[in-house]
């Protein structure tokens, strides 16, 4: 098997980042798009983990993040906010998980945790202050825990499925 260049893992990186990079700008501008970009934004920092480019997805992350940070999304910084804590590390830490074979009952627990403090703070930091009912923000808690655990368990199947699928899509590069 052909070992993949350094300058292969930079630019399909870079096109990592830019396609992110636009999905989370296009989210932050539109709100209808917002959990869109958040989506595309993880699809598009899966390609370099398909090639095994860790490195690559890291950086790939940082940029993108920054990135849509500078084009505008910096004036609506707690739009990004649930990317930049979760969604945008969480196709890694599923890299990280199926790389090492990590028991996938202890790691599901860890991320679940991970995505329900993710949520609480966004929801503090972005969305606390605009809620004028008094009982959202008394139950908000168990609300995340238990609603937002079990909207996890669907979204991480549907990742570790998506992650599959890219997979299959980049092995066809000639590389």
């Amino acid at each position: 098997m052909k070992r993949n260049s350094k300058s292969f893992e930079i630019a399909l990186s870079a096109i990592a980042c830019a396609v992110a990079t636009l999905f989370l700008w296009l989210g932050s501008l539109n709100p209808f798009l917002l959990a869109t970009g958040y989506l595309a934004g993880c699809f598009a920092l899966m390609v370099p983990l398909s090639k095994n480019f860790v490195w690559g997805d890291v950086l790939a992350y940082l940029a993108a993040c920054l990135c849509a940070l500078l084009l505008g999304g910096g004036a609506f910084f707690w739009k990004l906010l649930p990317f930049i804590v979760f969604f945008g590390l969480h196709p890694l830490t599923n890299f990280v998980q199926t790389r090492f074979r990590w028991n996938a009952i202890l790691c599901f627990f860890v991320k679940a945790v991970w995505f329900d403090a993710a949520m609480y703070l966004c929801w503090r930091f972005a969305f606390g202050m605009n809620v004028a009912v008094d009982w959202v923000n008394e139950y908000i808690v168990p609300v995340i825990l238990i609603g937002g655990t079990l909207f996890f368990a669907v979204y991480d199947r549907m990742i570790f499925a998506c992650q599959k699928s890219v997979n299959a899509a980049v092995r066809r590069i000639g590389r």
